[in-house]
């Protein structure tokens, strides 16, 4: 916190004032400005006048009683030009720095490489959720087929969802928000005859690994594929086909450069994508029983106590792994927050 500069003392401002009794400002040239800036109005009276009184011990130089240039410039641009953006009246983004070249929205003007992606509309989320929940189709078939991301589509059903159950329930849902919210955003419409990709679909991740320049010996007679250049940056470093979110599309591209009909090469591409979600979901339920098998529970009136064996000395090359003794540790019972009823409301 700032120094407080002291309040001068009234001989000492009776001293400093200089200017006529109409006069509402006075000068010193040897006097602290603290002490310059307030006036009295009659030299000799010993009562400190209004503006005396109105000065403020923090201030330095007397209030401007005028408008700046730049204060008035920013009135002058809200009445005319900056009117247009008081109030949203059309359906889109209504941005001062309009669309860039590409058709995106700048938000910022002085920043152009800035750009508002689009969002999905409320009826191509429905129309996702019934091509997996009521069509069948697997959650990469359909990211492929409207160039959403996979992790995107996954999101968009458990949304929707919850917003079926919330529905049922008859809980209230902020239908009045979301449509302002929507109607200010770009968006994606899909189904459409002239419907765009949403986002990019099969970005590869850039391990850092894979940054370095390395010189390899082959013989020419062997073919170098890219499973051998990943292994050569190193042994967990993943060729490109396997990075990618859906890599059955390349097999599927591989389909239609060998002349493949499209529909035989459509029902290749989802059988594929339906085994793949398959042994997706097989991996992570055997994953959630072993770790079920691997608790004992044990259920009391009021808690479930959870034992698992442990290794104390499994600890990591650190001595911190995230699955060692003492990683996690907490109370049965939020008896130590506020609030909380401490003593035993009845006997058992």
């Amino acid at each position: 916190m700032p120094p407080r500069i002291p309040n001068a003392p009234s001989s000492l401002l009776l001293q400093s004032s200089a200017c006529s009794g109409s006069s509402s400002r006075c000068t010193a040239s040897r006097l602290p400005t603290w002490a310059s800036s307030c006036s009295s109005s009659s030299p000799q009276s010993s009562q400190p006048t209004t503006h005396q009184q109105q000065c403020s011990s923090f201030s330095t130089t007397a209030p401007a009683h005028v408008q700046s240039v730049r204060r008035q410039k920013m009135f002058t641009w809200l009445d005319k030009k900056g009117s247009a953006y008081k109030e949203h009246t059309r359906q889109g983004p209504n941005l001062l720095g309009g669309q860039g070249k590409d058709g995106l929205a700048v938000p910022f003007p002085n920043n152009p490489y800035f750009k508002s992606q689009p969002v999905l509309s409320e009826g191509s989320r429905e129309i996702i959720y019934k091509d997996v929940m009521e069509n069948g189709l697997p959650i990469k078939a359909v990211s492929a087929k409207y160039n959403v991301d996979v992790r995107r589509v996954a999101a968009v059903i458990r949304l929707k969802e919850i917003e079926k159950r919330w529905i049922k329930e008859y809980k209230p849902l902020a239908r009045p928000y979301a449509r302002a919210v929507m109607k200010m955003l770009p968006q994606t419409v899909l189904g459409g005859p002239d419907q765009k990709p949403h986002e990019s679909i099969n970005d590869v991740y850039v391990h850092s690994y894979t940054t370095q320049q390395l010189f390899v010996p082959v013989s020419e007679s062997r073919e170098f594929t890219r499973e051998d250049a990943a292994k050569a940056f190193g042994d967990h470093i993943l060729p490109v086909d396997k990075k990618l979110r859906v890599p059955e599309l390349i097999e599927f591209q591989k389909d239609l450069l060998k002349e493949v009909p499209l529909q035989e090469a459509n029902r290749k591409f989802l059988n594929a994508t339906a085994a793949s979600e398959a042994k997706i979901a097989e991996r992570e339920a055997k994953r959630r029983q072993a770790v079920e098998d691997a608790i004992t529970r044990v259920k009391t009136d009021r808690f479930e106590f959870r034992f698992q064996e442990y290794n104390a000395e499994n600890v990591g090359h650190d001595g911190r792994d995230r699955n060692a003794v003492g990683w996690r540790y907490g109370v049965p019972f939020p008896d130590r927050k506020r609030s909380q009823i401490k003593i035993p409301t009845k006997v058992e």
